[in-house]
């Protein structure tokens, strides 16, 4: 699984109310089709409490 740059991710959430299509393509090349995986959704949570801090 990729991970994404914290700080492109943040810059990226900050200018989406204005335009939303740097965090789409951000995420879009960052997504899987193991949505079934339990790894994967682990490592998941575990990266959304990563980029709160």
């Amino acid at each position: 699984m990729k991970s994404l740059d914290k700080a492109l991710y943040l810059q990226s959430m900050e200018r989406s109310p204005v335009n939303d299509l740097e965090i789409k393509t951000l995420l879009y090349k960052n997504l899987t089709n193991k949505i079934n995986d339990r790894e994967v959704i682990f490592k998941g949570i575990e990266q959304s409490y990563f980029y709160e801090k």
